[in-house]
Parts: C-alpha cells; structure tokens; sequence
C-alpha cells in the first residue's frame, strides 16, 4: 500500500510539473516608448500576435536576422501581427536611431534606456531573444537567438487563425 501511494504522488508530482510546464505564460504589463515618441504597452497590443524581439546594434546576430524579422512583419502584419524591437538598455541610442532610419524598419522600436522591459520579460540578457505572444497575452514561444523561420511563420499562420 505504502508503494501505491508514493506511486500516485510520483505520477501526480510529474502531472502537475508538465502542467505548469506547458501552461502559456502570461506575458508582463510593460510600456515602452517607441523612437518617434509613442508609449506602447502590452496591454494594447491584446487581441494581436506580437513578436517582442530584444535585440542590439553591436550584435551581429541581431543584424543578421533583421532582414528576416521585417520579411515576417511584411508578410503577417495584414492578419493582426505587431512585431516590437526592444533595443537593450546598453544600445548607443543614436546608433538604434540610425540603424532604424537605414534599415527602414516598418515596425514598432524602442529603446529599453532603463532596462525595465527587459527585466520584466525574465531579465533578458543575452541578443537576440524573442518572444511570441498570442492575441490573449500569452508568451507561447521563446527565442534563444535567431529563431526557425519556416517554423515561426507555421506557428503564426495557426496562432492568427485562432480566435482573439
């Protein structure tokens, strides 16, 4: 009997670990204020898929997936997605100016000067990191560097398929 029950809270322990596990977080009520001087939040961004993507002009992977992060605005943001560039707090804030300008980045940009977005989304640190949120404020992905592509755009067509 004693076997059975430390059995069943085994097998309830792993239930309950892959549940959180699996459970979508809720993504942080933050605010930025965008390079032409708007505040965006998170909160306003509901009922839209949204790429939050921290990343920095000294990083040469961010460079190098930029391209493809403005592919993938230009190709879902008809269907409700919003990309968001979150520049790091140790960006030079005119070369986030100048890069943008260059780049003509048609999405949101922001410069995270205190840090706080970052902290707020599990004290990023490392660029590029990405994360994708549903239309009900749920992070459902996570990005370590520069994301599959073909499988992100697949997970967008599903995600902007689902009710708001």
């Amino acid at each position: 009997m004693k076997k059975l029950v430390i059995g069943l809270v085994v097998v309830l322990a792993v239930a309950v670990g892959a549940y959180a596990f699996l459970k979508p977080t809720v993504a942080p009520e933050v605010s930025l204020t965008t390079l032409d001087g708007r505040t965006v939040t998170t909160g306003s961004l509901r009922g839209k898929v949204v790429l939050v993507n921290f990343w920095a002009t000294t990083c040469t992977t961010c460079m190098a997936e930029m391209p493809k992060v403005i592919d993938t605005y230009k190709r879902f943001s008809p269907k409700g997605f919003e990309t968001v560039a979150v520049a790091m707090d140790y960006d030079n804030p005119a070369w986030i100016k100048d890069y943008t300008a260059r780049a003509k980045l048609p999405f949101t940009v922001g410069h995270d000067a205190t840090g706080n977005v970052a902290r707020a989304f599990g004290d990023v640190r490392l660029t590029p990191t990405t994360f994708l949120i549903d239309k009900r404020g749920r992070i459902v992905q996570q990005y370590l560097g520069e994301p599959d592509f073909p499988k992100l755009h697949a997970l967008l067509d599903k995600l902007l398929a689902e009710p708001a």
